[in-house]
């Protein structure tokens, strides 16, 4: 429990120290959708809710490597209680946030290990682009393939995996 507290109080640091309004709460993760969305249920109660990794692009459920980032993130974060540091909603509802896992940063290690990009934005190249370049110059998961497309791109082509 003392590990958990400081986990809280790190994350609520960490987070306020780039400027956002963080209220970090713990919860399980109940499912894993794909490489960058989980639903958790919250250890306050209520019902489960979708959250969105922030910082990482994990690909497509039908795209190329679309199946492994999920099962990545499945085997960090699945039925394991999580610190759950929110900034706001996504277009698309769900909660965005950073999640951490016994003090580790989940968007950091899919990101790391190869399993999802850092996410772009207007051209800053996002949280995790050290660990990016890492995991492409060492062929680190999604990066075996030479061509991998960025989920926004394989969305444009392709539309959506859900239709």
């Amino acid at each position: 429990m003392r590990a958990l507290q400081i986990g809280l109080i790190t994350a609520a640091l960490v987070f306020a120290s780039v400027g956002a309004q963080a209220e970090p709460f713990t919860a399980v993760v109940a499912t894993v959708v794909d490489g960058d969305t989980v639903w958790v249920r919250p250890d306050r109660g209520g019902a489960p809710r979708p959250v969105r990794i922030e910082g990482i692009d994990a690909p497509e459920i039908c795209q190329a490597f679309g199946v492994q980032s999920r099962n990545a993130l499945k085997g960090l974060v699945h039925r394991r209680r999580v610190v759950v540091i929110s900034s706001r909603h996504d277009s698309n509802r769900r909660l965005l946030a950073r999640l951490q896992r016994d003090g580790q940063d989940v968007g950091e290690a899919m990101v790391a290990r190869g399993y999802a990009w850092s996410y772009r934005f207007r051209g800053h190249p996002g949280p995790y682009a050290q660990q990016e370049r890492r995991a492409r110059h060492a062929h680190t998961g999604l990066w075996v393939d030479k061509d991998a497309m960025v989920p926004r791109d394989f969305r444009v082509q392709n539309g959506s995996c859900y239709q």
